[in-house]
C-alpha cells in the first residue's frame, strides 16, 4: 500500500466534505445561534463519551468567546468551563 497516496485520498475526501458543509445548513441554524446568543444564563451542552468530548470542546469555545457554558453529562458531576 502506498501510504502517501492513501493520505492524499483521505485529505481529498475530507476537503470535499468540508467544502459541502455550507450546503447542509438549514434555517434551524439561525434559530440555534440566536438562542445561544440570547441566553441569559449559561448555555448547557449535553453529551457523554465521544459526544461529551466534542461537547466539552464546544462549551470551552463558547466560554472563551464570551458565552458562559458548561458540559452536562449523565454521570454525577458537571464539567464547568
Amino acid at each position: 500500500m502506498n501510504h502517501k497516496e492513501h493520505a492524499k485520498n483521505v485529505f481529498k475526501i475530507e476537503a470535499e466534505a468540508i467544502a459541502n458543509l455550507s450546503n447542509l445548513l438549514t434555517d434551524d441554524f439561525n434559530g440555534a445561534v440566536d438562542s445561544i446568543l440570547n441566553t441569559k444564563g449559561r448555555t448547557i451542552i449535553c453529551g457523554m463519551g465521544k459526544s461529551g468530548i466534542i461537547g466539552k470542546k464546544i462549551a470551552a469555545t463558547l466560554a472563551s468567546t464570551g458565552t458562559p457554558s458548561f458540559l452536562c453529562t449523565p454521570v454525577r458531576h458537571f464539567m464547568v468551563i
